[in-house]
């Protein structure tokens, strides 16, 4: 019963933030891709946000799996890490996040030779990893939140 209660929700609301994260560098990176092409392309801000958000819509079912999948292994093996070095905890998530990112992102593109998501080209690449980071950033504070409230 503690995962249902405990890490479960800790896990959904760190998952939600990094694919919207992830989403939102994803959307952002492509507008600025089609603005800097040089054809004289003006993109408003409502047209931003309503591309952002038709994003999140689209990615959720597909992207969003595949970030809730691959952020579950990585905090679960970082979970089992943490009890053997507890002082380190902060750090290990954060790069749990990291990796789980890079791990989707490199391998599928190794092996489709296609990238996932057009945001994950250049320096969008490393906004998926701080995504991703910033992801088990949350996870680790929430857990260590709750761990000190018991």
């Amino acid at each position: 019963m503690p995962f249902l209660t405990r890490v479960l929700p800790i896990f959904l609301v760190s998952w939600l933030l990094t694919f919207t994260l992830a989403s939102l560098f994803h959307s952002q990176y492509v507008v600025n891709q089609l603005v800097n092409v040089g054809v004289g392309v003006v993109v408003s801000l409502s047209d931003r946000i309503n591309l952002t958000l038709d994003d999140w819509l689209g990615l959720l079912p597909t992207y969003g799996a595949i970030i809730a999948v691959a952020l579950a292994i990585a905090f679960l093996v970082t979970a089992k890490l943490t009890k053997k070095v507890k002082q380190y905890s902060v750090a290990l998530f954060i790069a749990a996040g990291i990796t789980a990112f890079a791990v989707v992102l490199i391998a599928i593109e190794s092996i489709m030779n296609i990238h996932i998501i057009a945001g994950a080209r250049g320096w969008g690449f490393y906004m998926q990893l701080l995504a991703g980071a910033t992801g088990g950033l949350l996870f680790v504070v929430l857990t260590n939140v709750l761990n000190t409230k018991k």
